[in-house]
């Protein structure tokens, strides 16, 4: 039997519209590509490549590989993740720094690519992270608190429109294997029957 581990993350994740403009400070966001070899019943191995000095905006027809082609050295670092099942908020996640060029060939080879640019931002006590996704993920824009430990009594700020912290669909295995634009539609459907919701277990909700 395997000996138990701290190799988990914590974190808590919501839709949003809008990346407001007064997170965006005009430092270049890390871009980020990378393709999901494993993306079933909410388990994932992930090829991971990033770059912080290249730009791409993150439109509908933005194809992943061109960039990757075009741009291979501008990539400075690259991880293999193994994730494991999300609840409530906890998911097994373990990752190892690989070479950037083994990476860059094994994302080339197979699965299934994502591509998007991540912007890192200070909210309240937490640090967060903002994906605003291309491809046929766009213009899908999740915002995401992680900690050491739960998240819990989070401060939300307002452009987080509901939160998808338990929705497999949003995680980017689920958006790998099922990409936003194919069921965008049934979602906001969704979201205009039953409101916004945020989960009531992970203490106060502090909304601001």
């Amino acid at each position: 039997m395997s000996e138990l581990t701290d190799d988990f993350e914590y974190e808590r994740r919501f839709f949003c519209r809008e990346l407001p403009a007064e997170y965006d400070d005009g430092d270049t966001p890390t871009l980020i590509i990378q393709s999901y070899y494993v993306h079933a019943d909410n388990y994932a191995l992930r090829i991971r490549l990033a770059s912080h000095t290249l730009h791409v905006d993150m439109t509908p027809d933005v194809d992943p590989l061109a960039i990757l082609d075009q741009y291979r050295e501008r990539f400075t670092e690259a991880y293999v993740t193994v994730k494991g099942p999300s609840v409530g908020g906890t998911r097994y996640e373990v990752e190892r720094e690989i070479d950037t060029r083994i990476a860059a060939e094994l994302i080339k080879r197979g699965g299934e690519v994502i591509i998007k640019n991540r912007y890192s931002v200070w909210i309240a006590e937490d640090g967060w992270s903002i994906d605003v996704f291309g491809g046929p993920n766009a213009p899908l824009i999740v915002a995401e608190a992680e900690r050491s430990g739960p998240v819990t009594n989070l401060t939300i700020p307002k452009f987080c429109i509901t939160e998808i912290t338990d929705q497999p669909r949003f995680n980017n295995d689920g958006l790998a294997a099922r990409p936003f634009n194919e069921w965008a539609g049934d979602f906001e459907a969704e979201l205009a029957e039953s409101g916004p919701k945020f989960q009531p277990y992970f203490g106060k909700n502090r909304m601001v």
